[in-house]
């Protein structure tokens, strides 16, 4: 089989595929769009330190004569139960792949790779992997070109250590912050996640050649989850979404498009339904507009255990499968429904041509990949990955509220660092994040500490833990900062599992325990932080003591503005302590903005600034307005805003620092529909740029606004602003699309 044309790396790859596809048993070709197990199960470690191999995996194998895709390899996490000692670090990860790759080969009768798909939601999930900022810190940071910087780095990462696919978190909206896994999205506006979407294409993918190889350090990306997951009704996971077609291509469709368009090579089917089926069943939503409207050729791989579900519609697991394949699903993950196609085509459930058509998509990625002649790592580790995970933090911390207190200025002798997070890198790391060793990164404490001028007299109490009602260490929090000039108070949340976190079968938590309070399977009816995280604010500002509130979270928690200063982090990984504490010194600008709006209280939501423009009722008990609205974010110096001018199509403004000090605006264009078919959107951002500029600099920042956001509309107004509020009362610029 040595002249076999799917042997031979010049021919070209569709015709590699059609060989080998010919040449294939209906058997092998199922195998091929499985990816059942884990990949923490295929291996274990020998009493010497050495891998090998378990008799899963040889059953695995055997079952098809091969291996479609491996699952999470080298993930490692309280799910997994890998950790150092058990798992693959950075000095063994690729080996581990390359034994585990030619176990498979050699028990493929035509020598068919595995797939080695992994989770890299923010970082390769590996043990040495570098951590991020989770996504709704880079939504924060409005910077597509740091993020593909990053994403990039991450793919590399993957590929040094024989992974080929990353799996990435892109497409969801955060529409309910109630939600656990609102910190997996970029923000609540579909621009913005469109742009951000965009730059993790270009970076994890890069360029790939005329014959669509994909380069040594580059990965196919699968953007999760497609689509509607972020609409789910009462923010919780998994539950269905009452979704429109219109507001589902307006709001949850548009970073998707942007995707396929920049050449993702994979999608993945959400769990939710829509329009009374779910994703993974929905051939209108995979086949009507995935491939045929918008012409994606890829892969789409279903979430784990999805197709599964689908007995419960169709009565069981074989045609489950059947509905899957026929709707467009081409790659399981987990599921036992996927391993029946065999039944399912001799039971006449779906033809071996559409068993064929998916074959290849797995196919022909294994060739882009260089799989059938590279059978190791292709890549050399990345550096700088510590470097540029503080980068990004850096860039999302986002000052809301200041009252003159920020930056520490030389009038404070003597800081009292306060509250739960104060101390901690572990509750800055969010869901998804593999086990760190001891001394990676640093806390807002450590980094005070380091980064404080000589003389500057640092203190710390916890004052409580971020759950429970305990207020026992309050009384010593009062006390240092009764004694202090100012008082940094770091409340927040967790997604940090632990051993003890109960987990359903596709690794979701089933019950928030310890200090969890976000994450997958961990939503909430309200947005208030711990009990006592409340007790002990009020105490600290109770005091008179200056107070600065740094909040480290996934999603918007309600905190009242009683402090003269507040600002958020997110989860900004492992080095977010010393990007916070940079920030609070001085030493760097608070360049961040909201990605999403900040309720007062879980029962005003939704408050997304792009609501329908209609006549918004009020509460009588409180305000319907959000606390923070999209786009916020305060810099150390002032901006002020040309009057924007209007040339064709391209929108003008001219940006000047009218402060003292360096800092970074974002401008941000909104159109507001006039003349419309459909009743429109108060607002639509359409545009943004952030602009660093000096003291007393200038710079006029042009934006085009494209065919596709102002089709369906014949008059617009077009406003320029630094945030979705400050938009409603600026000047506007009317456009006629009529003439």
């Amino acid at each position: 089989m040595s002249d076999a044309v799917y042997r031979d790396p010049t021919a070209p790859t569709d015709a590699r595929v059609q060989d080998l596809l010919s040449r294939m048993t209906l058997r092998e070709k199922v195998g091929q769009l499985n990816q059942r197990m884990y990949g923490w199960d295929a291996y274990r470690r020998t009493p010497d330190g050495d891998f090998e191999l378990t008799e899963v995996l040889h059953a695995e194998t055997d079952r098809f004569e091969g291996l479609g895709a491996l699952y999470g390899l080298q993930r490692a996490d309280a799910w997994s139960g890998v950790a150092h000692g058990s798992g693959p670090g950075a000095e063994d990860g690729a080996a581990l792949a390359e034994l585990v790759q030619r176990h498979v080969v050699g028990r493929s009768r035509l020598g068919i790779p595995t797939l080695f798909v992994e989770e890299v939601p923010h970082g390769l999930m590996a043990l040495d992997g570098t951590v991020l900022p989770v996504n709704l810190a880079v939504g924060a940071t409005w910077d597509p070109d740091l993020y593909e910087r990053a994403a990039a780095h991450a793919a590399a990462e993957l590929r040094s250590r024989g992974g080929h696919i990353a799996l990435v978190s892109a497409l969801d909206i955060a529409r309910d912050p109630r939600w656990g896994r609102t910190e997996e999205c970029f923000g609540e506006d579909p621009h913005l996640a469109a742009r951000l979407t965009e730059a993790l294409v270009r970076g994890m993918q890069g360029a790939p050649s005329a014959d669509g190889v994909f380069a040594a350090d580059k990965a196919p990306v699968v953007l999760k989850h497609f689509a509607g997951q972020g609409a789910t009704v009462g923010g919780r996971n998994s539950a269905e979404s009452e979704l429109g077609w219109r507001e589902l291509h307006e709001i949850h469709l548009p970073a998707a498009r942007a995707g396929v368009r920049a050449g993702a090579a994979a999608v993945m089917a959400a769990y939710n339904e829509v329009d009374g089926m779910p994703c993974s069943g929905n051939r209108a939503l995979l086949t009507g507009l995935l491939r045929e409207d918008w012409g994606f050729d890829g892969l789409v791989m279903a979430d784990g255990l999805a197709v599964d579900r689908l007995a419960r519609i169709t009565g069981d697991k074989v045609s489950a499968g059947a509905l899957a394949l026929n709707s467009g699903v081409d790659l399981s993950l987990w599921d036992e429904g996927f391993t029946h196609l065999e039944e399912a085509v001799e039971r006449g459930l779906v033809s071996e041509g559409t068993l064929d058509t998916a074959v290849a998509r797995v196919l022909r990625l294994k060739f882009r990949l260089g799989l059938f002649e590279q059978q190791h790592a292709t890549a050399s580790p990345p550096t700088g990955g510590a470097e540029l995970s503080k980068e990004v933090a850096r860039a999302a911390v986002t000052l809301l509220r200041n009252d003159g207190v920020l930056p520490i200025g030389g009038n404070v002798s003597r800081i009292a660092v306060l509250g739960p997070q104060a101390a901690t890198t572990a509750h800055q790391l969010g869901d998804y994040t593999a086990p760190q060793r001891p001394g990676t990164g640093g806390s807002v404490l450590d980094a005070l500490r380091r980064l404080a001028p000589p003389g500057l007299d640092i203190r710390h109490a916890p004052g409580c833990t971020l759950t429970g009602t305990d207020l026992s260490g309050i009384p010593a929090a009062i006390a240092e900062a009764s004694g202090s000039d100012l008082a940094v108070l770091v409340l927040g949340g967790s997604s940090a599992r632990t051993p003890e976190t109960e987990f359903d079968a596709n690794g979701a938590a089933l019950k928030a325990v310890s200090e969890m309070t976000c994450g997958e399977g961990v939503d909430l009816a309200g947005l208030r932080l711990g009990a006592a995280q409340y007790a002990l604010l009020d105490a600290v500002v109770a005091t008179g003591t200056p107070t600065a509130v740094v909040l480290v979270q996934g999603r918007p928690h309600v905190v009242p503005d009683t402090a003269p200063a507040l600002l958020t982090a997110w989860y900004p990984g492992p080095w977010g302590g010393e990007a916070i504490a940079e920030v609070l010194l001085g030493l760097a600008e608070p360049a961040g903005r909201l990605p999403v709006s900040v309720p007062r209280s879980a029962a005003q939501l939704p408050v997304h600034y792009n609501h329908k423009d209609t006549e918004y009722g009020g509460y009588v008990d409180e305000s319907a307005e959000a606390r923070y609205s999209f786009g916020h974010g305060l810099s150390y110096t002032s901006f002020e805003f040309g009057e924007p001018r209007l040339t064709g199509r391209t929108v003008e403004v001219d940006v000047t620092n009218t402060g003292q000090r360096y800092g970074r605006s974002v401008v941000q264009v909104y159109l507001r529909r006039l003349i419309t078919p459909t009743w429109p959107r108060t607002l639509e951002l359409c545009g943004f740029e952030g602009v660093g500029l000096a003291p007393g600099e200038s710079r006029t920042v042009a934006t085009r606004l494209g065919a596709d956001q102002l089709a369906g509309a014949d008059v617009v107004e077009v406003r320029v602003a630094p945030s979705a509020r400050a938009a409603l009362t600026a000047v506007p610029l009317t456009l006629d699309l009529r003439s």
